[in-house]
């Protein structure tokens, strides 16, 4: 008998221990990024001001040609109809050949359990989900990644997700808007996660006829791997709103683990 209270004991304290863990992991994932020590503000304007963004978007895209998986806690907040949500905490994995995300989430409480599996190529291009309540006991089911059910509460497809599809987006818009020569651009040192990023902040004086995806573009650059680890958009201001923009969307790569090596099982759903 005392072997096994011993033993539950022990139990009970690598639960504890876990549990520890990953509330750090989390409150440390979605903690705002702070300003480093004597930061001080690059400031440039319009045109060949986007020369140290495109640089920096090509640097992570020889980066991540390097990068076969990884894992990470992915922090979401988005805009749905108006209505800014709730950070949406999720255990990511991802491989880049063939592209497969696999999420988990861990909060907020209405959708922890939750899960989503896509791989390029399989199922019909179909996702596969596994929903939470009485619709959960169904088990996995097969969704079009653009079914309404699925994007009534995401503002992108899971096939648009990951640390790549931010480089790719960048990629194409930071060239054209340079050609363009209406956007401002602010770089500064910056933590996030407890890693050293450059930040880059890029505004537009106006929505240019659809030319520009937001009002403000904010971008954590990681000064390790130089990857995107945490991007920020903004709508235009309007009427009583803040100067800087209401939110539409910030996606953040947290804890971010690389070339974890994750099996084929990590995406068989």
């Amino acid at each position: 008998m005392a072997r096994r209270n011993a033993r539950s004991e022990s139990k009970l304290r690598v639960c504890r221990y876990c549990i520890v863990v990953l509330v750090v992991a989390i409150v440390a994932g979605s903690s705002p990024p702070r300003a480093a020590s004597g930061n001080a503000w690059q400031t440039a304007h319009a045109g060949a001001s986007l020369d140290l963004p495109i640089q920096l978007i090509a640097e992570a895209e020889q980066a991540y040609q390097g990068i076969r998986d990884y894992s990470c806690l992915f922090v979401k907040r988005e805009q749905i109809r108006g209505q800014l949500q709730a950070d949406n905490l999720i255990e990511m994995k991802v491989r880049t050949q063939p592209f497969s995300v696999y999420m988990r989430w861990l909060g907020p409480q209405p959708l922890a359990g939750q899960e989503a599996c896509y791989v390029a190529g399989r199922n019909n291009g179909m996702l596969r989900a596994h929903s939470t309540g009485l619709t959960g006991m169904m088990g996995f089911m097969s969704l079009d990644v653009h079914d309404p059910r699925v994007m009534q509460n995401n503002r992108h497809s899971i096939a648009e997700a990951g640390i790549g599809h931010v480089i790719d987006r960048l990629g194409q818009r930071w060239p054209a808007e340079r050609q363009l020569g209406q956007t401002s651009v602010r770089v500064a040192d910056y933590s996030y996660n407890q890693r050293a990023c450059t930040r880059v902040e890029t505004m537009h004086p106006s929505s240019g006829n659809g030319q520009f995806y937001s009002y403000r573009t904010v971008v954590y650059f990681d000064k390790e791997n130089h990857l995107p680890i945490r991007i920020e958009t903004y709508d235009w201001p309007r009427g009583g709103n803040r100067a800087e923009g209401e939110l539409l969307e910030s996606y953040s790569f947290a804890n971010l683990r690389l070339n974890v090596g994750l099996p084929e099982s990590a995406f068989a759903y």
